[in-house]
């Protein structure tokens, strides 16, 4: 999706940034992200974006396998800075939004903050690729991956359009798959992780794998 913004690399990203910690949630650049916006804190951290007129906030997922205080969980160390591209107020006090992937950024250090809403200290140089549209995609193994769809497709009695699919550049489908699959946080951290668009596309491929393998021993049923 274009946006009005355009970055050309990490200095044109502020150092600091308010984070919405999200288990599950991966977002990836140039990746769009639906968000449903009800609790306080985070409808101020949205209004302070809006007002501050930067339009950003970070995504990151909560470690809570290594987290003492489920309040307040440790969170990993890297994430990914959106921009609000969409916005609609629900009426009962919620905001629909959607974020639009900017780039990933690596936490440098959390700060203490008298906002609601945490906010982080961040590095985006590790992830200068990230501004760079489509960079790697010709590496990706597009047929291995249109195959793994496919039986996944099968096993859980899903249909997609197709059409769409195949008209899709590889990065753009790569991460839409990501950023929908259905895994838990360790897959969809590494997936975020990932140094290049073939890598991430051949972690996805083998977490696809392993899961069909798994329901194929254990008989579980598909996912609905």
């Amino acid at each position: 999706m274009p946006i009005n913004a355009e970055y050309r690399g990490p200095a044109e990203l502020p150092e600091v940034i308010s984070v919405f910690p999200l288990p599950g949630a991966l977002l990836l650049p140039r990746g769009q992200m639906p968000l449903n916006i009800f609790e306080p804190r985070y409808l101020a951290m949205v209004d302070d974006a809006l007002r501050d007129g930067h339009r950003l906030i970070g995504m990151i997922q909560p470690d809570v396998t290594h987290s003492p205080n489920e309040a307040r969980p440790v969170l990993f160390r890297i994430g990914c800075v959106g921009r609000i591209t969409q916005l609609a107020e629900s009426g009962d006090g919620r905001y629909i939004l959607e974020l639009t992937g900017v780039s990933r950024f690596k936490v440098v250090e959390e700060l203490t903050v008298q906002t609601p809403y945490r906010q982080c200290k961040v590095d985006f140089f590790s992830f200068t690729g990230d501004f760079t549209a489509r960079k790697g995609e010709e590496a990706v193994d597009r047929k291995a991956l249109l195959e793994v769809l496919t039986d996944f497709l099968e096993a859980n009695n899903l249909k997609v359009d197709w059409d769409g699919i195949e008209a899709a550049p590889n990065e753009a489908l790569v991460n839409a798959l990501a950023m929908m699959s259905p895994y838990g946080p360790a897959e969809k951290q590494a997936m975020l992780e990932a140094p290049d668009l073939k890598t991430r596309a051949e972690i996805l491929i083998a977490v696809t794998e392993m899961d069909l393998a798994k329901k194929r021993t254990s008989g579980d049923p598909p996912v609905q």
